[in-house]
């Protein structure tokens, strides 16, 4: 494995670095190359503390964006070999409730309709907004929150509130809270650090945070420097923070299923060996080789105007012909037809995985299967990052995807 290390800069780069860095810089980079056996090469450039003069690794744990969805959706199928859950199952039955677009009452929606973003679902309305005593059931009764002209099932619409549902769905199968679920089902067996908010990480790892700039570069999300904040979820409508009032299935979205997983580089670079090792990495089998196929199969292609091909959310900074090929959680690249530019490594070649965006985060986890190689990388600080040249992709992560990694006021590895 090579590692790459920066000399520090000076104390005078350092102190300027916080008001002066172009917006068009990112505060910190990290890429990991990796096959099914091991990482192969580990970059990693900038801060993961401004203020405090922490340098990034690859094993501080980040808020990875919609990279999460991908997570959950291996979470799933664990409980569907289990039998605990059926993708084609009417969801609600699981949920205590009927889950219906209002326009179309007569059909059912699935997991298999959520994670693939068919559901005909809308940011509209929100999706992580439910405070701890909430009920998701009540977000979903907004008419915004369904997309009228299209049936589901019929049209693609990348909507972050799939998840939370599909959250609910797990808690109600099983009787656990989300975040614990998933470091039974994944992180533990793995031997992972990672956690969905920051209630199931220990202090340790909370000390390690990368923080999310804003883009004054002044403060954001998951500073902690002052410790562990005080509430790791949306609080009580009247502003309590009370994890033993949690109900199962009833707020799917506290944990932030769509996007709030905190993982290191390096340990995404694990999830991305067990699914090029079919199910399977270092030694410890989780899924079966079919279900590893279920999940990254394009559920959705793109045929005329059957879908949305950027996100419409406003965290995103994708731009059309972003998606052209979608699974369960799953994004397929260089998709060869007129309008899709969804190839940020510019070489044609099939990859699968998942792009993520929030908080000036851009993170991707992409994998040749054919190849048995993969990539992970993010970049913090970039709000409003200039468009690629080659794709509907950012130049950052066309820049990352290719193996360039921009140069930062300090570094390390």
């Amino acid at each position: 494995m090579r590692t790459h290390r920066l000399m520090p800069s000076s104390l005078l780069v350092l102190a300027l670095a916080s008001t002066t860095l172009h917006a068009a810089e990112p505060v910190a980079t990290v890429r990991i190359a990796f096959d099914r056996a091991h990482v192969t090469d580990v970059q990693a450039t900038g801060h993961a503390d401004l203020q405090g003069a922490r340098a990034v690794t690859a094993d501080d744990p980040v808020r990875i964006a919609s990279i999460s969805k991908l997570v959950v959706a291996l979470g799933v199928m664990r409980l569907v070999e289990t039998g605990a859950l059926d993708l084609d199952a009417d969801v609600s039955a699981l949920l205590g409730w009927r889950l219906r677009h209002p326009v179309y009452p007569d059909v059912p929606i699935t997991l298999r309709l959520l994670l693939s973003h068919q559901a005909g679902l809308t940011d509209d309305a929100g999706y992580w907004q439910v405070p701890l005593d909430g009920a998701l059931r009540e977000l979903l009764a907004d008419p915004r929150a369904w997309d009228a002209a299209h049936a589901p099932g019929q049209y693609f619409r990348y909507a972050n509130l799939n998840f939370p549902i599909v959250a609910s769905v797990m808690e109600r199968a099983t009787g656990e809270r989300f975040d614990l679920l998933m470091q039974r089902l994944l992180f533990a067996p793995l031997g992972l650090s990672a956690c969905y908010g920051w209630a199931s990480c220990d202090d340790a790892r909370v000390s390690r945070a990368v923080i999310l700039y804003d883009s004054d570069r002044e403060s954001g999300t998951d500073d902690m420097r002052a410790g562990r904040p005080a509430c790791a979820v949306r609080p009580a409508s009247d502003g309590s923070c009370d994890l033993a009032h949690w109900q199962a299935g009833r707020n799917g979205a506290l944990f932030s299923p769509q996007g709030g997983l905190r993982i290191s580089a390096r340990e995404l670079a694990t999830i991305g060996r067990l699914l090029l090792g079919d199910g399977e990495v270092d030694g410890v089998r989780l899924l079966s080789p079919a279900s590893v196929a279920t999940l990254l199969a394009p559920a959705w292609t793109r045929a005329g105007d059957n879908g949305v091909t950027a996100e419409e959310d406003a965290s995103g900074q994708s731009r059309e012909g972003f998606f052209c090929r979608y699974g369960l959680a799953a994004q397929t690249l260089a998709t060869a037809m007129p309008g899709c530019r969804d190839d940020p490594f510019g070489d044609g070649r099939e990859r699968v995985g998942h792009a993520g965006s929030a908080y000036g985060l851009l993170s991707g986890l992409w994998l040749d299967r054919a190849d048995g190689t993969g990539v992970v990388y993010f970049a913090t600080g970039m709000h409003d990052a200039a468009p690629g040249t080659r794709s509907a992709f950012t130049a950052i992560e066309e820049r990352l995807a290719a193996g360039g990694i921009p140069a930062a006021t300090t570094g390390s590895e």
